[in-house]
Order: structure tokens, then sequence, then C-alpha cells
């Protein structure tokens, strides 16, 4: 792609025309189309309420998700979109039973922060043995100590594609083959790799890749993806659910839970449908 095909995409971005942006990392520049976007999501709910859901809204968190599939090398129907990564991980956790056997979790200390809050306290509180792999320069990780410290005691292993503190790109397909080799899962964070370099999830054949829109992919706050490998879908139970998971949930069936079997498994509540729109 030439500079002058790449320029042409500045203008769909206001901000850049009184201001240098360089923090994409953390919120990227608002396209133009937001506007558009919202606007659009007003009208639906301002000229057809409540017929909105059964027209567009409902099916929105796995179409929206559709569009995110071939950035990561899924196919349609595998990814879901969600609040954020940290309700996302402890949704995870709960799918999970940490037994005496295997109750072991082995990350970082450079993992983002949020997330190791919800290992510390909810994956603990369940049973949960932190193995917390110590960075030795605050840039990198070492492949060998993250290695060796999978055993066959190891449940889940959460671990960043890219580093968010330092931009260092772990050897994922390293720790994913040891992971596997001792029967443990692999919950990749890929918040800081999508849009900025190749991922996919079938070469990698990763067990559960979780991100987001609102930085590289310039889709704004409240849009979070998840992609689950389709065998591991039935297996896996979310805990902490909602009627969005329900195979019959206008039904409104009272204390009965019966799980659909496709990425709507992996959905509780009402989602956020102004976020899904910017995204």
């Amino acid at each position: 792609m030439s500079m002058d095909e790449i320029l042409k995409w500045r203008s769909e971005f206001p901000i850049l025309e009184k201001s240098v942006y360089l923090i994409s990392n953390s919120l990227s520049a608002m396209p133009r189309s937001v506007y558009r976007k919202m606007h659009d999501y007003a009208e639906k709910w301002n000229n057809r309420g409540v017929r909105a859901w059964e027209e567009e809204w409902w099916a929105m968190p796995v179409e929206v998700g559709n569009l995110i599939a071939p950035l990561i090398g899924a196919y349609p129907g595998e990814v879901s979109m969600h609040q954020n990564v940290s309700l996302l991980q402890a949704m995870l956790i709960s799918c999970f039973q940490f037994t005496e056997r295997r109750n072991k979790v082995v990350y970082s200390d450079m993992n983002f922060p949020s997330v190791t809050y919800v290992y510390g306290q909810f994956a603990r509180a369940l049973g949960a043995k932190i193995h917390l792999v110590h960075s030795k320069d605050g840039i990198t990780v070492p492949l060998e100590m993250m290695l060796r410290a999978i055993d066959e005691r190891t449940l889940l292993v959460p671990i960043s594609h890219v580093l968010f503190r330092s931009a260092y790109v772990q050897n994922v397909k390293a720790i994913i083959e040891k992971a596997h080799a001792v029967g443990a899962t692999v919950i990749l964070d890929a918040y800081q790799s999508v849009g900025t370099m190749p991922v996919d999830v079938k070469e990698l054949d990763v067990d559960v890749l979780v991100g987001g829109v609102l930085k590289w992919l310039c889709g704004g706050p409240g849009g979070a993806f998840l992609y689950v490998r389709p065998d591991l879908q039935t297996k896996l139970t979310p805990k902490i659910t909602g009627w969005m998971a329900h195979r019959r949930p206008f039904d409104f069936e009272v204390g009965r839970m019966e799980y659909r079997t496709d990425a709507f498994r992996f959905l509780n509540g009402t989602p956020s449908v102004p976020a899904l729109y910017a995204a």
C-alpha cells in the first residue's frame, strides 16, 4: 500500500485535524463514521422501539463478532462481543473447577493488571493457586521460565500476546504447545496484537482468545470480543451467565438453565447495543 493510499484515510479521523494522536494503544482516534452509526442507533430506538430487539439488536453480539472473525482467522459464528476483557476473564474462570490435583494458574507480572486482579480475587476464591512468572527487565517475559512453570498441575495459562507495557511479542505458539502437552488451557489476550500484527487462532491452535476494539480496531469503548475453539464450546459451561445464553430465553423458565451450543453460550445479560454500533 502506497503512502497516498494510507493518507487518504487521514480525513476519516477528525481529531487528526487538530492534534498529533499517538495513543491508539489506549484509545483509538474516533472514525468519522461513528457519528452516523450513533445516529442510526438513535433512529432505530426512536422509530422501532422494542421491535429493534427482534429486528437487529438481539443478534448483534455475534453478527458484530463475524466482522472481527476474519481479523483473527476465525470463522463466522465463532466470535461473540462482550463489555470488557475483565468480565470475560471472570466468565471464563467460572467455566473451570480448581481441584487439588489441577489448580495451578500460570501468568506473568507483565499481564494487564486488571486481568491479574480478576485471577487474584475470583480465581483464588475458587481454589486457584497462582504461579507468577516475573520479568527480569520489565520488558520481556523469559520464555524458558514460562515453559518451566507450566506443568501437570496447571489448569489455566492466561497470557498476553503483546505486552501492554513494552510491546514485546511473546512466543505464544511455544507456550500453547507446552500447555496442551500437559492438559492445560490457554486464554490468550490479544488486545494489543489484533490490528497491529497477523493473528490466526487456527494456526496457533489457541483454546480461547480475548481482545477488544477500542484500541487498534478503532471501535470505541465497551466492545470486547471472545473466540472459543469450536471443539471446546460445549465443554465449557459458564457459571457467570444470563438469559442470552439460554436456548429459549423468551420462555422465561424460572430456575432452569439450558445453554445454547454456539457463541451465544458465553453471553449473559443485556448487551451494550451502542457499543456494538460503534464497533
